[in-house]
């Protein structure tokens, strides 16, 4: 089980665990699920493309609405999670762990500083 203490967070209820210093790995906020209601279709990036951050690089879609997913940092797409194509209710089921999106390598070591922690992460949706 994901630890979301290590994780950090955007404003847009995107999640980042770093795996290794150039190496994350990115999801949506058990927030963002609950928004959404049950998620019906995953649209993936393919592996390799080049994200700078902000990009658009998912549309998750549930009985609800329509969200884009944005690169909380930049690199290239090293994996996405194809298992969402025919089970996108992982997301649901699992945000931090089975339901993740990508994975992204970055040229140099990624930076978090512009990201909230998880206490940081909790103030900001307490304004919500």
């Amino acid at each position: 089980m994901t630890d979301t203490a290590k994780l950090f967070y955007t404003q847009e209820h995107e999640w980042v665990e770093l795996v290794k210093d150039d190496y994350v790995r990115i999801g949506i906020t058990e927030y963002a699920v609950e928004q959404l209601g049950d998620i019906v279709f995953v649209e993936l990036p393919e592996v390799g493309l080049a994200l700078s951050e902000e990009d658009e690089f998912s549309t998750v879609e549930s009985v609800k609405s329509t969200s884009e997913i944005f690169a909380p940092v930049e690199g290239s797409v090293a994996k996405v999670n194809s298992v969402l194509e025919d089970e996108p209710e992982k997301i649901n089921e699992s945000p931090y762990e089975e339901g993740w999106l990508i994975e992204i390598q970055s040229a140099n070591a990624v930076d978090t500083s512009e990201l909230l922690d998880e206490k940081a992460y909790q103030d900001f949706l307490d304004t919500l």
